[in-house]
């Protein structure tokens, strides 16, 4: 593991600890028939968040629909607010091509100075606040830094800034606490680094430590060192404030963007700050826990953008190219994932495999599977997906068959062994093999039989008939102080060993679709 992921999970820590602490957290946005969004909560549950997801998908109407919620102290009424961030096109002529407008709303959730509020904007013919029913209800207020990408590339806008090297302008000279986030990124080191502005337009100016003593402007910057720069002149006084910033990884290199997702970490920690980010960066995303990677698709059946859960971390390694050369093997969870594992431990070395050639995701219901094949299927990513369900989930089969249709693929979804969750039949194999599991568990046949046994009738009177099983297996595991997925992959690992035939019916198509996959 480098330093820098290090430092990045001890940052991580640190900042779930500092969340009891915060008077003050965005907590959700609900967006409401606006730009394609039909129905949409965004909830944000650490103080640093990445929208993620394909072209299209609504991340900079969500990043922008956030700079809404508050009223900005020392700004104009009118800065803030979606009339300004969301202009509509009006054709006073004849009307033919003039924006189309619904009744939208943007909701807003926050703890603020420690109590919890709620305030919409509201839009018919135009838009409105609305604190919904709380009387005497007024915005909260908090400073909001909301940066997008805006490079020196239109004619109009380097014309005006050229004009201020001809006319009367001001040059200050930026203090040094407001270079230390970039100097903790960039390799220069900047002598003095001078602001020039006349009425609403600037320009920096920076003199770097060199031999020659290099001076130039931003148009001799690269778009990177540019963004830094700006970013570290604009935050480094903030403190308490909500942090906007649109693909904060354009122009920079993937070491960069690790170095400077480290560093806004570091900031929300130091100065209480909430940053919200969009990328497309696999980098960016992974610079954070998966409770701040915040995911967004959109269905092209049915034209709306949802979220996906976060923790499906499978789909971000394949959508964004992390498991190009990987088979990704999508189960339900993880003592599934645990006899996967086992089954794993045998085939890898018949086949000449290793665990690095497999990515396996968990924690998805089984009706979820059709959803996950039309997204995969959107992104010709159904090749390298595998799919493993629960043997009482055989019902399954055919809407996950139907799904891929769609898309022109046929798949084939395996089934673990029996027609139960693989607790109930992990628990019957040790009970019909005792003698061979009681050695590889530390137990005597007769010691593991009269636990069993024991555990049986505890539970008789218990629980429920179909949750036996499981609760019984869990029982086990704790009195060996061992975890239900460690003894899932063992039966998984023995049952592959000995060829059993129950397993059959799941070893024998699983080796035929990972040398199908090995062959694509």
């Amino acid at each position: 593991m480098s330093l820098i992921v290090k430092e990045l999970q001890r940052v991580w820590e640190a900042l779930r600890a500092n969340m009891p602490q915060r008077r003050d957290m965005l907590q959700e946005v609900h967006l409401r028939n606006f730009r394609g969004i039909r129905d949409l909560r965004v909830p944000f549950g650490y103080p640093v968040s990445v929208l993620a997801g394909p072209n299209g998908c609504g991340k900079s109407t969500v990043l922008f629909a956030c700079a809404c919620a508050y009223r900005v102290p020392g700004r104009g009424p009118r800065e803030f607010v979606p009339s300004s961030l969301f202009p509509n096109f009006t054709d006073r002529q004849g009307g033919l091509l003039s924006d189309t407008t619904a009744q939208t709303e943007l909701a807003f959730y926050y703890l603020h100075d420690n109590e919890r509020l709620s305030m919409a904007w509201k839009r018919n013919k135009s838009w409105n606040r609305s604190f919904m029913g709380r009387k005497g209800g007024t915005q909260p207020e908090r400073n909001v830094y909301l940066r997008t990408l805006a490079n020196l590339t239109n004619p109009s806008e380097v014309r005006g800034i050229l004009q201020l090297g001809r006319k009367q302008y001001q040059a200050d000279t930026l203090p040094p606490n407001l270079l230390v986030f970039a100097h903790r990124i960039l390799r220069q080191r900047y002598r003095n680094l001078s602001l020039i502005s006349a009425q609403s337009r600037d320009l920096l100016f920076a003199e770097v430590e060199t031999d020659q003593d290099a001076r130039y402007s931003e148009f001799h910057m690269s778009s990177g060192e540019r963004a830094i720069l700006r970013i570290s002149k604009d935050i480094s006084s903030l403190h308490d404030a909500l942090i906007l910033i649109d693909e904060v990884d354009t122009g920079l290199h993937p070491y960069t963007q690790q170095q400077v997702m480290l560093e806004l970490q570091r900031t929300a920690l130091r100065q209480q700050l909430q940053i919200i980010v969009a990328s497309h960066s696999p980098v960016v995303l992974d610079s954070v826990p998966p409770e701040a990677r915040v995911f967004f698709d959109h269905d092209d059946r049915s034209a709306e953008v949802h979220l996906m859960p976060a923790y499906r971390d499978i789909f971000q390694k394949s959508l964004y190219g992390q498991s190009r050369d990987q088979l990704s093997i999508l189960c339900e969870d993880e003592v599934a994932e645990g006899m996967i594992l086992g089954v794993l431990d045998v085939l890898n070395t018949r086949m000449g495999l290793r665990h690095e050639d497999f990515v396996i995701g968990r924690n998805t219901g089984q009706a979820e599977f059709p959803a996950h094949i039309r997204m995969l299927g959107k992104f010709g990513k159904l090749e390298s997906f595998l799919l493993v369900l629960d043997g009482d989930a055989r019902d399954m089969e055919t809407p996950i068959k139907r799904a891929a249709d769609e898309y022109g693929r046929s798949v084939q979804p395996l089934f673990l062994p029996g027609n139960e969750p693989p607790e109930g039949w992990i628990w019957h194999t040790l009970r019909r093999r005792r003698d061979v599991y009681a050695s590889l568990l530390g137990l005597s046949p007769q010691d593991m039989d009269r636990r069993m046994h024991d555990i049986d009738q505890m539970m008789a009177g218990m629980v429920r008939q179909g949750d036996h099983a499981k609760a019984a297996l869990e029982a086990f595991a704790a009195e060996l102080s061992q975890t239900v997925p460690g003894i899932a992959r063992i039966a998984g690992r023995r049952e592959t060993q000995d060829s059993q035939p129950e397993l059959a019916e799941f070893l024998v198509p699983l080796g035929e679709q990972i040398n199908a996959w090995r062959q694509f």
